[in-house]
């Protein structure tokens, strides 16, 4: 857990002067990717690199030793721990067509999330699944962790 909290403030200081180029299909970006980590997206899987602009149903998996740190379009902050796989279902983020929404799942493992707009603008369209529960979000930061 405190190796969780290490990567959240990095992700919250890298990302002050991070600075990424937001194409339509672009929902976040990696900034922090350690150990193995693995991105599926479209049935294929490959490497994760710090710099990795992410989709909407990408799979990111780590290792026993991954760790990532990423963010979000709307500033949200999702730090993904060792032996996780987490899916982005859905994201839109597009305030002044009232189009605001975060679906995503957590297979197994461990994250910490720090809300970031949507959250605020609209709480009730911020979801996040486990096998076990459903989680609606109302606050500002939490973790999860899912044994198998």
């Amino acid at each position: 857990m405190k190796r969780l909290l290490w990567l959240m403030v990095l992700l919250g200081v890298g990302w002050v002067g991070a600075v990424f180029s937001v194409h339509a299909e672009t929902i976040g970006v990696v900034q922090i990717a350690s150990g193995p980590c693995s991105l599926i997206r479209d049935g294929q899987a490959s490497g994760i690199q710090i710099g990795l602009k992410l989709q909407e149903n990408d799979v990111l998996e780590t290792g026993a030793e991954g760790t990532l740190g990423i963010v979000l379009r709307d500033d949200t902050l999702l730090s993904i721990g060792p032996n996780s796989r987490f899916v982005l279902d859905r994201f839109a983020f597009s305030p002044a067509d009232e189009q605001l929404g975060l679906a995503a799942r957590l297979n197994r493992g461990i994250m910490m999330m720090v809300s970031g707009q949507i959250a605020r603008m609209a709480p009730e369209s911020v979801r996040i699944e486990t096998p076990m529960a459903l989680l609606g979000i109302r606050g500002t930061r939490f973790a999860i962790k899912v044994s198998e």
